[in-house]
């Protein structure tokens, strides 16, 4: 556009006498804008949340933080950081600014950070040294962390100017030694003259060249500090807006969703299917719950998704699956489109399952085409020329035949049409029966894998997704296998000799257990396995017994029976207990092992109890 840009070095730009600006384009942001729209949707103008008129001294805000419980807080989600923020525990705006300040190398390594927590944990270690710096690091308690108070220490203590401090700050900063030297001179100088003995001088010159060397600029870390505090502020007081702004922002990186995903879990706060009556383009909050996008829905386009809002939006929600396809535009959503939103459940709100959408979508596309074409003709039916309503469900009705009577799917095949089609099992997680096991049987997941050093042995446990087989220069095959854990994702490295082991068990959807070394990148890091094996197996060997939850109703005892079939059907060495929950006062009895029975401790055996007693009704006891 006939611009003219130029580019210099910093250094230089400085030098002439230029100011040098740093602009951050920070995605968090628009995570924000989106929460806080999303919570003024049900609020008056009046009451409309505004952050900018907070001040950041919200308690329940800090009673978060402290608790490390910060996934998807800015600059604060790291496990490192985590365990910093339960050793502070921050309680004012002065120390979130502290803390970010703080993690960093330097800081952690000279026990800097240690120093900081002492004082703050006890007010009687902060030391003063002369008095007069009172006023320049009582927030700090004492330690000097910022560079703005070695330039604060420089004006008091010895008269510098402001553009002087600067100076010792840079020198001190980049520890230029000849420099520093000059300045130490000057410092003592000045002291002396404000009534400083040239002792006191050295020693606080030195202390400041000792923190300055690790000291980070405070309006930096500040302004970082209030973006954390407003999604920490918006997690604590409204957590469901705030994580569907925070997975909105993350579509895409597949790694950062799956763990959100837990985080929710975690939270209580419901993930549900996209739904073509309640989704937006983007994740939305619906009744405390969370609300898939229906642009987050592999081969459902943007023009796709635009075309069934508009619609939905001006003649109302969606009644049936015909009244949806006589009403969208067919050009846009094709059957393709179609298929993907009968997979992941965009149609389970009008009362149809889904394996019987798949079975009558062409019954049903059929019947939709031959309501359009009789639109485009113009033809009205008698009841249309009264009622308008009328005449739609009329046509509905007089089209509308059964939708095939079949069984639906099993939960595994919903869960992995669910992921095929957006990434992510959002109705269950096929790892959660296994949490227990995960547990006792890993020593890292990949929420903490970064924190293993370069060649650490490390055992993990997860679902297999992407598998890239290759093949070597001699002609070995290996793979490059995705592996999922409710944290996120990692990579792992299955070269030759373990792949022609283990090759019957490397299918997708399959649960693993795996060993094997890290291998630290540039910026990610991977494993090297060097064992794996399916997690069941694992299972089996350590547990050492099975408990069975019993509830105080009549169709429990009227069960039993099939129970009694369903344990027989799974012969094992595991002994059975049954838990007895009596409603009536509450309390829960449990049962020795029964005799003569034990059963193989299996997903089949958890699906099968399941159906008969209902979810979380079997829990595996380990003896590792």
């Amino acid at each position: 556009n006939g611009e003219v840009v130029t580019q210099y070095s910093m250094a230089d730009i400085e030098k002439v006498g230029l100011v040098k600006f740093d602009f951050l384009g920070l995605k968090t942001l628009t995570m924000i804008n989106y929460a806080v729209t999303m919570v003024n949707e049900s609020r008056s103008p009046e009451d409309a949340l505004n952050l900018d008129q907070y001040s950041p001294s919200d308690q329940k805000t800090y009673a978060l933080l402290a608790s490390g419980k910060t996934a998807g807080i800015f600059q604060l989600e790291s496990s490192g950081m985590r365990h910093l923020l339960v050793r502070i525990k921050p309680e004012r705006f002065e120390d979130l600014i502290a803390i970010l300040a703080l993690y960093r190398p330097g800081p952690l390594e000279s026990g800097m950070v240690d120093d900081f927590i002492k004082r703050k944990r006890d007010p009687s270690k902060i030391v003063y040294d002369p008095p007069e710096l009172e006023h320049l690091l009582k927030e700090t308690y004492g330690v000097i962390v910022y560079q703005e108070q070695v330039m604060a220490i420089a004006n008091q203590m010895a008269g510098f100017s402001l553009g002087q401090a600067d100076l010792l700050r840079r020198a001190m900063g980049k520890k230029k030694h000849d420099e520093m030297a000059k300045q130490k001179e000057l410092f003592i100088e000045g002291s002396s003259k404000n009534g400083f003995t040239t002792k006191k001088a050295e020693k606080i010159f030195d202390q400041m060249a000792y923190f300055a060397g690790y000291g980070f600029n405070k309006s930096h870390s500040a302004a970082y500090a209030l973006v954390t505090f407003q999604t920490a502020y918006l997690k604590a007081h409204h957590p469901t807006e705030f994580m569907a702004a925070l997975l909105t922002s993350e579509m895409g990186n597949t790694d950062k969703m799956v763990g959100y995903f837990t985080e929710c879990r975690e939270l209580g706060i419901p993930i549900l299917p996209p739904d073509v009556n309640e989704s937006q383009k983007n994740f939305n909050v619906v009744d405390n719950s969370i609300r898939f996008g229906l642009a987050a829905i592999k081969n459902v386009g943007v023009g796709a998704v635009e075309s069934i809002i508009v619609r939905r939006e001006a003649d109302g929600a969606f009644s049936s699956f015909l009244d949806f396809c006589s009403r969208i535009d067919p050009q846009k959503v094709n059957k393709r489109v179609l298929e993907g939103l009968i997979k992941v459940g965009a149609f389970d709100s009008i009362k149809a399952i889904r394996a019987q959408l798949m079975a009558g979508m062409e019954q049903v596309v059929e019947e939709a085409t031959a309501i359009h074409k009789e639109r485009e003709l113009g033809q009205t039916r008698l009841f249309g020329a009264f009622d308008p309503e009328l005449a739609a469900s009329s046509t509905e009705s007089t089209w509308s035949r059964p939708l095939p009577k079949i069984e639906e799917w099993s939960q595994s095949q919903l869960l992995q049409y669910e992921r095929q089609l957006t990434g992510f099992y959002i109705t269950a997680h096929p790892l959660t029966q296994h949490t227990q096991a995960m547990h006792l049987l890993s020593t890292y997941n990949t929420g903490n894998l970064n924190e293993a050093p370069e060649g650490k042995e490390v055992k993990i446990c997860g679902i297999i997704g992407n598998i890239k087989g290759t093949t070597t220069k001699k002609g070995h095959r290996m793979a490059y296998v995705q592996i999922e854990d409710l944290q996120g994702v990692v990579e792992v490295i299955v070269f030759p000799e373990l792949y022609k082991n283990s090759e019957q068990f490397i299918v997708a959807d399959t649960v693993v257990h795996v060993t094997g070394t890290i291998d630290q990148m540039d910026t990610s890091f991977r494993i090297k396995a060097t064992k794996l094996e399916p997690l069941h197996e694992l299972q089996t060997k350590a547990v050492k017994r099975v408990t069975l939850r019993l509830e105080d109703h009549p169709n429990t005892w009227a069960s039993l029976p099939k129970l009694q079939e369903v344990l027989h059907k799974h012969p094992g060495s595991a002994p059975i207990a049954f838990q007895f929950q009596l409603s009536s006062n509450n309390i829960e009895v449990d049962s020795a092992p029964i005799p003569n029975l034990t059963v193989l401790p299996s997903e089949h055996l958890v699906n099968d109890v399941e159906q008969i007693l209902g979810k979380q009704s079997i829990t595996f006891h380990y003896s590792v």
